[in-house]
């Protein structure tokens, strides 16, 4: 049997194991061989590991999601109560290690804060939007790593969306058929009515019918609890016709009878948070978590986070085949994405290249204009100076003249005085010796 089964050419030999699943047969075992006990093994590891899990509470302030969440898992998690005054959506997440017998979990939850309290709820999904795309990046860029630590990573990524509807007993919001409708191909959408205790039987039946017939009519994928399983499909299958659930929070425990319950007290009567008859607390806990908690996780590994990471990788070029529809590994994605690389950066190496010289050009052209015009503005300003200095040289001149006129004229004056001044002096001399004489 193991001769004929090796037998045959390497050729042959290889395309058997290209192809494992064919000429695949089933043998009998002689005695025991101990495989299994893999799920024995499975289970012991992942009890050693732990489990996680990330429920996002989407909703107005107000409908009770921290309080459910208390009620969901029979403890009080710290955190400080919403106000209606933020003035955007936030996204506050909380971590916490959470024990029940030998099983640990780490459950995260990320609460909406200021979900619809502003005026203007246009924009009030894009932050829930964002804040589910960068823990599926976050997980992509741990995957595509070198030196990979999955088995020691936290995974942040929202396994399940609890979004709260307001009982308002008519129809859904527009802003919560928005908000669903860009979540849905995202994360696992479980619709709730938060205190459905607000409304009548007879209202909330026909509120659980208005609300479905709004998400087919507008095409939101809510989840569905799984049916392959033969082992849960005829209770999933009963849950699912139930959905939206109309739930009640409480922590608060009342004496009912000979027991303690987690109820409400009201004046007309006390509402039991664990009485199937009373609300759907108790089947969004065990759909949630005793029995679809692990398809919640896969579900968000095998569908929500493949189509990120396969548009992700297909915006980054990664393609698994061909323009002829052939196998096309990772290592020739990467060569093909690398040259086309450096033809881009080559090319736009080039353009920046041309660009350079086009504008040193362009600024030699201006400098030398500019050289041009100072040039010709030297020559005006040097003319102009010229013009001055001969202006400033006849002026000169002719003052001079002036100068040497006057000079002249005072000294020729100054002449005729001294000669008037000597022939009046001499005409005294002569009177006075005629009239020494006469005497």
């Amino acid at each position: 049997m193991e001769a004929e089964a090796n037998s045959g050419s390497p050729e042959d030999s290889w395309a058997f194991i290209q192809k494992p699943g064919e000429g695949c047969r089933t043998v009998p075992l002689a005695g025991h061989v101990g495989f299994d006990s893999l799920p024995d093994q499975l289970v012991n590891k992942s009890v050693s590991q732990g489990f996680c899990f990330n429920i996002l509470c989407v909703g107005e302030t107000g409908l009770g999601k921290s309080t459910l969440m208390d009620t969901l898992f029979n403890t009080k998690f710290e955190g400080e109560p919403a106000t209606h005054t933020q003035p955007g959506v936030q996204l506050r997440s909380n971590t916490y290690d959470l024990q029940e017998g030998n099983v640990g979990l780490k459950l995260t939850i990320v609460s909406t804060v200021g979900f619809g309290d502003q005026i203007n709820k246009e924009d009030s999904y894009k932050p829930i939007v964002e804040f589910i795309d960068a823990q599926f990046e976050a997980y992509l860029q741990e995957e595509l790593k070198i030196l990979r630590v999955l088995h020691n990573y936290h995974d942040s990524r929202i396994h399940a969306c609890l979004y709260f509807i307001a009982p308002t007993g008519h129809s859904l919001k527009s802003l919560d058929l928005v908000t669903m409708k860009k979540l849905d191909s995202k994360v696992n959408i479980i619709p709730i009515i938060a205190k459905s205790d607000a409304i009548s039987k007879s209202e909330l039946t026909k509120f659980k019918i208005k609300i479905t017939s709004e998400l087919v009519s507008n095409g939101v994928q809510i989840y569905q609890f799984p049916t392959d399983d033969e082992s849960v499909a005829e209770i999933n299958g009963t849950m699912n016709a139930h959905l939206p659930f109309a739930v009640i929070g409480s922590t608060e425990e009342l004496k009912i009878g000979n027991k303690m319950m987690k109820a409400r007290q009201y004046p007309w009567g006390t509402v039991q948070v664990e009485n199937e008859a009373h609300c759907d607390f108790v089947k969004l806990r065990e759909m949630l978590i005793r029995i679809n908690m692990e398809d919640l996780r896969e579900q968000t590994h095998s569908r929500h986070y493949e189509l990120y990471r396969r548009c992700k990788l297909e915006e980054m070029g990664f393609k698994d085949t061909d323009p002829d529809s052939k196998p096309f590994s990772l290592q020739e994605t990467y060569e093909a994405k690398r040259n086309e690389f450096l033809g881009e950066l080559q090319k736009k190496e080039e353009e920046m290249r041309q660009m350079f010289v086009q504008r040193v050009k362009e600024k030699e052209a201006e400098l030398k204009e500019a050289e041009k015009e100072l040039h010709e503005k030297f020559d005006r300003l040097k003319k102009l100076h010229q013009d001055e200095k001969k202006k400033l040289e006849d002026k000169k001149k002719l003052l001079d003249d002036e100068v040497n006129a006057f000079k002249q004229r005072k000294t020729a004056a100054e002449l005729l005085q001294s000669q008037g001044s000597q022939a009046g002096g001499a005409q005294t001399l002569k009177r006075d010796k005629e009239k020494k004489n006469f005497f």
